[in-house]
């Protein structure tokens, strides 16, 4: 049986209605923020893409090695193998890889509140809402504040004492360039790190002795019986990315890449895998700006409609009095959240997209009001012929 606590509370029309117009306020700083977000949002992602534009237009093919000191600071495009001598290790617990890259991943078993409200309006405006707080165990990469659970008696958590960490290469290399953490935390193709039976003595010595500490499946399991965690216990796994064929875009400065800075102030500093050619990273780097710049669009006029849903929410709590009234106008004032929010949002777009793209958005204007003019145009002239069809066929009957 899950291990729940059900709690009824019961809130007077008047408090809700206190409420509903504290919310107001809410709403009102949610839409001002939403509308400047919105704006900053198409400024920003004009930025990006311009500065990728100039730095595609800059770029310049370098070889791994030997090194150019004539593109020193230039934006340059270098492709080569990777390469590391030293060996990766995690000095907590002796774990060693060869790769650039060695990520050590901590969850620990703790309780977990999760909660499900139903919510009733009485007649006369108030409202009883039960919730039941269901508690369970599970694991998690992040520590769960217990203090705030509705019962935190007996779902206590610990504190979370291990942390993630992530050990770089010192002597990572590009031919005759060096790499440093801003280019190796991006290269991908991290993978599990196998822990053999090597790395289970290596463990058990940087761990200590009397530690109840076991390995097994690829994993560190800190704690008595992994088989039955309890509350507390800890478990790490790594993850390794190896060394391979790599693609850089970025400043050279020196033996280095530092970021590329253009002059909008766009900073380019870009890694791939494999040999991919710099219009290839650069096109990834608009398509994820585009995509960033869609995801903020659709999450702000969301929000707007929920700014303006506080905005009217006062008007369903006071219908509230009779609870189907107030059923009926809260579906209305949604309607209208969602309305004001969809309109808000675009013509915040709109306008801010001709603050920063006025002669796109007048060729846009230009090529549109010319299209609708010649549909306009092209449909007149079918109406006259016809008119015209009709008036001869009259005259000769």
């Amino acid at each position: 049986m899950p291990d729940q606590v059900t709690v009824t509370t019961r809130t007077s029309w008047f408090s809700r209605v206190g409420s509903a117009f504290a919310g107001v306020l809410v709403g009102i700083v949610m839409i001002f923020a939403c509308v400047w977000g919105l704006a900053w949002n198409e400024g920003n992602a004009i930025k990006v893409e311009k500065g990728l534009n100039e730095g595609a237009g800059l770029v310049v093919e370098a070889a791994a090695e030997p090194i150019d000191p004539a593109n020193d600071q230039k934006l340059v495009h270098v492709v080569g193998n990777v390469a590391v001598t030293a060996p990766l290790i995690d000095e907590q617990f002796g774990v060693t890889a060869t790769g650039v890259r060695l990520d050590r991943q901590v969850e620990m078993y703790q309780w977990q509140e999760e909660s499900r409200s139903e919510t009733r309006t009485k007649l006369g405006g108030g409202e009883e809402t039960v919730t039941t707080y269901t508690y369970t165990k599970v694991w998690s990469s992040s520590p769960i504040d217990s203090s705030g659970f509705q019962s935190p008696g007996g779902h206590e958590n610990p504190s979370m004492t291990l942390e993630a960490d992530t050990t770089f290469a010192t002597d990572a290399t590009l031919g005759a360039f060096q790499l440093e953490e801003n280019v190796l935390g991006q290269m991908d193709g991290a993978q599990p790190l196998a822990l053999g039976a090597e790395q289970g003595e290596a463990i058990q010595a940087a761990a200590g002795q009397g530690r109840n500490l076991t390995v097994a499946n690829n994993q560190i399991y800190i704690g008595i019986n992994p088989q039955l965690p309890a509350v507390g216990d800890t478990r790490v796994s790594y993850l390794v990315t190896p060394a391979g064929e790599t693609s850089v875009v970025g400043r050279q400065n020196g033996d280095g890449f530092l970021p590329y800075r253009t002059q909008n102030g766009t900073e380019i500093l870009m890694v791939a895998a494999g040999d991919t050619p710099a219009a290839d990273m650069f096109q990834s780097a608009q398509d994820a700006n585009t995509f960033m710049a869609w995801a903020i669009r659709g999450g702000g006029i969301i929000l707007l409609m929920v700014g303006f849903g506080l905005i009217l929410a006062p008007f369903g709590v006071l219908a509230d009095v009779l609870p189907l009234a107030g059923t009926i106008v809260r579906m209305g004032t949604g309607l209208i959240g969602f309305v004001l929010g969809l309109l808000v949002g675009t013509v915040t777009i709109a306008i801010a997209w001709f603050a920063f793209r006025p002669i796109l958005t007048a060729v846009i204007l230009l090529i549109g009001g010319a299209i609708a003019f010649a549909v306009w145009r092209f449909g007149r002239g079918r109406a006259k012929k016809k008119l015209a069809a009709k008036e001869a066929s009259a005259s000769a009957a």
